[in-house]
């Protein structure tokens, strides 16, 4: 898998993509609405930086019924796994990234224990 540093680094120009990716390099997967509530953005709004994510093979999803998982994708190459767990230690303690940890351990109906509305 290829991709160049400018879909990168343009992916991760805007804020609501780094938040997702954030989110998701300390998670191991997260659905849709899990990610709406840790960000506390309209569904179509995720959605549609998520899809621009995957353009750029950064995450990859699954699907479960009604809803959508999404992960990093674990075939991206070396350079660029360094490049966002780097951004990760940066991040993560500055808000709004940690206040999107803290959303989605208060999220009531976490899929892993119950299912998404």
């Amino acid at each position: 898998m290829e991709i160049r540093p400018t879909e990168l680094f343009g992916a991760l120009s805007h804020e609501t993509r780094l938040r997702c990716l954030v989110l998701l390099l300390r998670h191991e997967e997260l659905c849709v609405c899990q990610l709406t509530e840790a960000i506390g953005a309209a569904q179509p709004h995720i959605s549609r930086h998520l899809a621009q994510l995957r353009e750029v093979g950064l995450v990859v999803d699954r699907r479960e019924g009604l809803w959508i998982h999404y992960r990093v994708n674990p075939g991206i190459p070396a350079w660029v796994e360094g490049v966002l767990r780097e951004t990760l230690r940066g991040v993560a303690h500055l808000g709004p990234f940690a206040d999107d940890d803290r959303a989605l351990a208060r999220m009531p109906a976490r899929p892993s224990t119950a299912r998404c509305a």
